[in-house]
């Protein structure tokens, strides 16, 4: 039985997604305060997290930012901010997902279905296939079965979908990329969001893995047609 983790401030709100949840499955847990969450969310074993961004004790942007770089879990944030700017922090701080209240809790069931089976493919991708397969340039080595990033021996932590656009990038060199056909290619057609999520992904991993992030020497700019991976 998967394990669902829900951050929600709203009793309400939280029920009815438990409610919906359980129904489907699911071993369901309720938080109402944003530091009492990162705490079960650090101390417990959750296959898949859905957060509210505006809470007490710490907002679900910070939670997003402090799990990244040890949790590999799918993340949906939940919020009735439409903002862009609010999804594209969400997107850059790793997040899966983005639904906007209200939302039919029906639609919430059907995307954490359709993430933890995405996740499960994953795993199983990189379990099974792909076992040996390292990919390494000029001291930068991506290890494909573990997810893992070196750069010059040194372990740097990506979020998923950070790895995800740097593996994609490293296993296809020297070829340019738009920011819509990396976005569909990384988050898929029905995902949320726009190209621009693609702009704060590229700016994190190159944070990650380039000495001078100003002058990369892996992930390249092309004026007026996107990115590229240079070997």
């Amino acid at each position: 039985m998967k394990k669902v983790l829900i951050i929600e401030d709203d009793d309400s709100i939280a029920e009815l997604q438990k409610d919906y949840l359980e129904m489907s499955g699911f071993s369901v847990e309720i938080c109402g305060d944003g530091l009492k969450g990162l705490k079960l969310i650090e101390d417990g074993d959750f296959d898949l997290l859905i957060l509210d961004i505006m809470l007490p004790g710490m907002d679900g942007l910070e939670i997003l930012r402090r799990i990244r770089n040890t949790k590999d879990i799918p993340v949906l944030l939940v919020s009735a901010k439409k903002e862009e700017i609010d999804k594209i922090r969400g997107f850059g701080l790793g997040a899966d997902d983005y639904i906007t209240k209200p939302f039919s809790p029906a639609e919430l069931v059907a995307r954490v279905n359709a993430h933890l089976a995405k996740y499960e493919r994953l795993k199983s991708k990189y379990a099974n296939g792909d076992k040996s397969v390292v990919l390494t340039v000029r001291g930068l080595e991506v290890q494909k079965n573990s997810r893992r990033v070196f750069v010059n021996g040194k372990e740097v932590n990506l979020a998923q979908k950070e790895f995800e656009l740097l593996l994609f990038l490293i296993q296809n060199p020297n070829r340019v990329f738009g920011r819509e056909e990396l976005f569909e290619r990384i988050w898929g057609l029905d995902a949320l969001g726009d190209a621009s999520t693609v702009t704060v992904h590229i700016a994190r991993v190159r944070e990650k893995i380039e000495s001078d992030p100003s002058n990369p020497q892996y992930i390249e700019t092309v004026w007026g047609a996107g990115y590229r991976f240079r070997v």
